[in-house]
């Protein structure tokens, strides 16, 4: 086997490890599954093209983190406008009746308006908090991610759920 080959094995079983993983913590970033497939292939595109001078194994999953990171944090720069006019939207008020034939829609509406409210999360807020409950990595992990100390990262995490708190205490949530 060649050395090229030798790596492009490697590249293929690291995607293999760690795409479903880095997935899920883009979708959680940046609320849509489109974009978060896009923000992974990107990531690993940067990777492969970079893969003789970066870390292998799982230094390399904390590699790919930050980078999707940093492309979702890019890529919400980019559409600053457009969310603020979702966020308008999001805020007007709903009149769905309540019936028991509705429980399953509600239910929807309460994902989607979690969802909503995490978008409005503060970026660095949200991320620490998308690792911890969503993605369900250790305070230690996190801090290794966004290059920020355990302590810090508690707090970014703390501040999140009182975020999240607030935001959905004003809007009209049903929990079935």
């Amino acid at each position: 086997m060649s050395d090229g080959d030798f790596r492009d094995a490697a590249f293929a079983e690291l995607f293999e490890l760690f795409y479903s993983d880095l997935l899920r913590v883009a979708w959680r970033i940046c609320g849509r599954s489109d974009v978060a497939e896009e923000l992974c292939q990107e990531a690993f595109l940067r990777y492969y093209e970079r893969r003789d001078r970066l870390p292998v194994g799982v230094e390399a999953r904390y590699w790919l983190i930050r980078v999707v990171k940093n492309l979702a944090f890019n890529y919400e720069k980019r559409l600053s406008r457009e969310r603020e006019a979702y966020r308008v939207y999001a805020r007007q008020p709903r009149t769905e009746s309540q019936n028991e034939g509705e429980r399953s829609v509600l239910a929807e509406e309460s994902r989607e308006h979690v969802r909503e409210a995490l978008l409005e999360i503060p970026y660095k807020l949200r991320v620490a908090l998308i690792l911890k409950e969503y993605a369900g990595y250790p305070y230690v992990d996190i801090a290794r991610i966004l290059h920020i100390s355990e302590g810090n990262v508690k707090i970014r995490v703390f501040r999140a759920r009182q975020h999240l708190s607030k935001i959905l205490q004003k809007g009209d949530l049903h929990v079935p």
